[in-house]
């Protein structure tokens, strides 16, 4: 009897994780998210291409679950809260903006829709080099550069090389990667020691931005 009686319940406790876990995700406000985008786009440009002028990265084409994750560590204070990254500094506030996460998860849904344009080449660099130094890279980021969600590594091939080339030398430099939060900026730590100078980085950058197809 004592077990008859645990039965039906446990049937509606299953039931009721089914219907939970069937329900559609809840979708993102895309009209909400470009009112937000208007703040974002003063530095990032009308299409999130970037601006080099205003030291701002270009966003389209990148990952939603990459951009979230950036855009909640600025919020916290785990990016942009060293006195020596100056422009991930000026990122922190703009990120306050976005009041929780359903204002992140909208401007990003606004985002995903932005085409990704072809980045210029502006710093020179030797591809053929960098294709030696990318081995290690490609573990996490793709043969391509295309990113991985497994390894929660960002899509490298639509990104401008000087934006680039000051994250790498940020993560050599301790300035991005060190707070204890920051569990993937942390594993690229060591990966920017590889490069063994700003030639080096740049040749590795030349040949990421030969695989922007």
């Amino acid at each position: 009897m004592r077990m008859k009686s645990m039965v039906l319940p446990m049937m509606c406790l299953i039931a009721m994780l089914l219907t939970v876990m069937s329900r559609p995700a809840q979708a993102q406000d895309l009209a909400a998210g470009e009112a937000s985008f208007q703040i974002c786009k003063t530095c990032h440009g009308q299409k999130g291409e970037g601006q080099l002028a205003l030291n701002a990265p270009s966003l389209a084409g990148q990952f939603d679950w990459y951009l979230e994750r950036q855009l909640k560590n600025f919020k916290e204070g785990i990016r942009g809260a060293d006195g020596k990254d100056i422009y991930g500094s000026q990122m922190r506030p703009m990120s306050l903006t976005l009041a929780d996460d359903a204002a992140v998860k909208n401007v990003v849904a606004y985002i995903k829709t932005l085409p990704s344009a072809k980045v210029k080449t502006t710093l020179g660099g030797d591809a053929a080099k960098g294709k030696a130094l990318y081995v290690v890279c490609a573990t996490c980021h793709g043969q391509n550069g295309e990113g991985m969600l497994p390894l929660n590594s960002p899509r490298l091939n639509n990104q401008h090389d000087w934006y680039l080339l000051r994250q790498i030398k940020n993560f050599k430099e301790g300035i991005r990667g060190k707070h204890p939060k920051d569990i993937f900026g942390a594993q690229m730590v060591p990966m920017a020691m590889t490069l063994a100078d700003e030639e080096a980085m740049k040749h590795v950058i030349a040949y990421i931005n030969s695989l922007d197809k």
